[in-house]
């Protein structure tokens, strides 16, 4: 799940970046590119996976 979420921001950014649409600060295409990498690196350590853990 964080992986598809991780991809919609970088299509977005992608988007933004390059129709060269002015926004804030906030919604820059940089910020959504690091959010994204974040998304992405948490989906390849395996938080949000949803699968329970194996415990014995």
């Amino acid at each position: 799940m964080l992986g598809i979420a991780a991809a919609v921001l970088f299509v977005i950014a992608f988007l933004i970046n390059a129709a060269d649409i002015a926004t804030n600060d906030v919604f820059s295409s940089v910020n959504l590119m690091l959010l994204g990498l974040t998304l992405l690196a948490l989906h390849v350590a395996g938080i949000g996976a949803g699968r329970p853990s194996r415990r014995r």
